[in-house]
């Protein structure tokens, strides 16, 4: 798993937090940020796999 990835998934527990937080609050803000943060995370995992999969394919190539 690359840094990307990773910083990804953690984006995403993150906004799932914000989020969680803003709906007890009732705070419409918070909730929106939370789950902006979780989109921004999803990309980011989604940008790092495909990176370590095309990696590893010009790696098998390579062989």
């Amino acid at each position: 798993m690359s840094d990307l990835e990773t910083n990804g998934k953690l984006d995403q527990a993150k906004g799932k937090v914000k989020e969680a937080a803003g709906k007890l609050f009732n705070d419409k803000s918070t909730e929106a940020e939370g789950k902006l943060d979780q989109a921004k995370g999803s990309v980011k995992e989604k940008a790092g796999e495909a990176a370590r999969n095309i990696k590893n394919a010009l790696d098998k190539d390579k062989k």
